[in-house]
């Protein structure tokens, strides 16, 4: 049996910095056993690369639409990506 992976570039736009949105991705993302990276924008969006088994992929994409308490979330913006080089999930620096 195979599994389908997934491997997404995500852009979302809202309050989402200054919140602690990304560590809410990481250890969502850690969590689900998802590949990746995750960091600001100097735009004041948030950009992540996510790639794992579709369903895992799904269940993130749907917390990061949800988001925490202390997050608004306005737009995600997803397209298709390259998987990640590395294994596990992290934060990048600001870009």
């Amino acid at each position: 049996m195979t599994t389908e992976l997934t491997h997404l570039r995500l852009k979302i736009q809202g309050r989402v910095q200054g919140v602690g949105y990304r560590d809410h991705i990481v250890a969502e993302a850690t969590k689900l056993g998802i590949d990746g990276w995750v960091r600001n924008r100097s735009d004041g969006s948030v950009e992540a690369l996510v790639s794992g088994p579709d369903a895992a992929v799904q269940t993130l994409v749907g917390l990061c639409i949800k988001g925490t308490g202390t997050t608004v979330v306005k737009d995600i913006e997803m397209h298709k990506a390259e998987p990640p080089a590395e294994k596990g999930f992290s934060r990048r620096p600001s870009l």
